[in-house]
């Protein structure tokens, strides 16, 4: 007996979005986009499938993402191709590619989707979306605060500025970081019985991760570890000063995290993530900084740049799970109900001309035919404000009748000019 096809489902840890959730989704990539787009950052789109080399070159041959985590395969020319894992390695290679950055000024943002193989959990899935927003040719910090507070503008547009914290470090220049590196291994290796092996593979790989462990027994071993800011010399001081002074003088409320080092090989200098108790331990919802060398690390002349990336996802579970979403506009503003043989044939035509008058409106016809109860239950089940009601006594009067659906208010008889004002209003 043939065994019956197995049910096809989404691959694990790639979701679905449904139409009960995009309403959420759109309105959070509107308040990324048009917060960018008043900060003067244009938007650039990338493939999602890239060279490998690319992210080997930019991420680090010895990180947890390219070693274990990136989707790469051979095409059938045999080239290795990678689907994108994080965005600003892309962003620099279109930024190169198409003389964009070299003695120029460039503000970026995009958005979509990226792709890692680890364990699914909540708010981390393997194909993820991140919204990311790069500047280049800009080696001062005002540049680094400017960006900053476009973050914090974000989460007062989203209405979470009190559940989010700012944390703050400097990694330093490359040759700053490179001595302290030498000091932390010593350190380390003298204690190398107090580490974990997820600790003990890093010191001799990436050594500056150690102080991001999340074990409580590493974390203590390193209570008496040197300090990175102990080995600043004066340009990196003052960069980062400069940048607390202008927070400071913006109001901006951070913390100073010594420990802050970011997964990526390729950050220097300003490093920040905004984190929140509201995710569990999956706490970090936007993280970024200073990547002055990657650039010309990727086959570009020296520029200095400076960004952030932040996971769409875990926005809107934080907006989800602290109640944040109340007041999303629905998928449909008014549902037009249509009852009678005359009614059915001017319906379409009515509501063309109310779109043209009021185009931003979310009007659905009904289809299907049906009673008047059967239609208000579709209505209601829309999510719409109100229900528009023609029937042919409607069409005489040139008249229709408006049930309002979410509030107290009385039905009322609107003629056909008045609707799209009417409509207007609603939102």
């Amino acid at each position: 007996m043939a065994k019956a096809n197995k049910a096809l489902q989404a691959i694990r840890g790639m979701n679905d979005c449904l139409p009960s959730e995009t309403n959420i989704w759109q309105m959070v990539e509107s308040v990324l986009r048009r917060v960018a787009s008043s900060y003067g950052f244009a938007e650039i789109r990338m493939p999602i499938v890239e060279s490998t080399a690319l992210f080997k070159r930019s991420i680090g041959e010895v990180t947890d993402i390219v070693e274990k985590e990136m989707y790469t395969f051979d095409d059938r020319n045999g080239d290795s191709l990678t689907l994108r894992p994080e965005g600003t390695a892309s962003c620099i290679r279109a930024g190169v590619q198409h003389g964009l950055l070299y003695n120029q000024e460039q503000r970026l943002w995009y958005m979509g989707a990226m792709f890692r193989h680890e364990r699914p959990q909540k708010g981390r899935y393997r194909q993820f979306h991140q919204f990311g927003l790069e500047a280049f040719g800009i080696a001062t910090p005002d540049i680094d605060a400017e960006i900053i507070l476009l973050t914090a503008r974000l989460w007062r547009e989203l209405g979470i500025n009190e559940c989010v914290t700012l944390e703050l470090n400097s990694l330093g220049s490359n040759d700053e970081r490179q001595n302290y590196r030498e000091a932390l291994v010593e350190y380390l290796t003298a204690r190398e019985e107090l580490l974990d092996d997820d600790s003990k593979r890093r010191m001799l790989t990436n050594p500056l991760r150690v102080l991001d462990s999340k074990n409580p027994k590493v974390q203590e071993a390193l209570v008496d570890a040197p300090k990175l800011l102990d080995y600043f010399g004066e340009e990196t001081k003052s960069h980062f000063a400069g940048l607390c002074n202008r927070l400071d003088a913006a109001g901006i409320q951070y913390k100073l995290n010594d420990r802050l080092v970011r997964g990526l090989d390729y950050y220097n200098r300003t490093v920040f993530e905004w984190v929140t108790s509201s995710l569990g331990t999956q706490g970090t919802i936007c993280a970024g900084g200073r990547y002055d060398g990657l650039v010309e690390q990727l086959g570009g002349k020296a520029t200095p740049g400076f960004g952030f990336a932040l996971g769409i996802e875990r926005l809107v579970l934080m907006l989800t799970s602290l109640d944040k979403v109340k007041n999303v506009r629905p998928q449909v503003d008014a549902y037009l109900v249509i009852l009678g043989d005359d009614a059915q044939i001017f319906a379409n035509k009515l509501a063309e001309e109310w779109r043209n008058k009021a185009p931003d409106i979310r009007l659905q016809c009904h289809c299907g035919g049906g009673n008047m109860k059967k239609q208000l239950k579709r209505a209601d089940k829309s999510g719409a404000k109100v229900a528009l009601i023609i029937g042919d006594n409607e069409i005489i009067d040139q008249k229709v009748m408006v049930k309002y659906l979410r509030g107290q208010q009385e039905q009322q008889s609107v003629a056909f000019n008045d609707v799209p004002n009417l409509l207007i209003d609603l939102i």
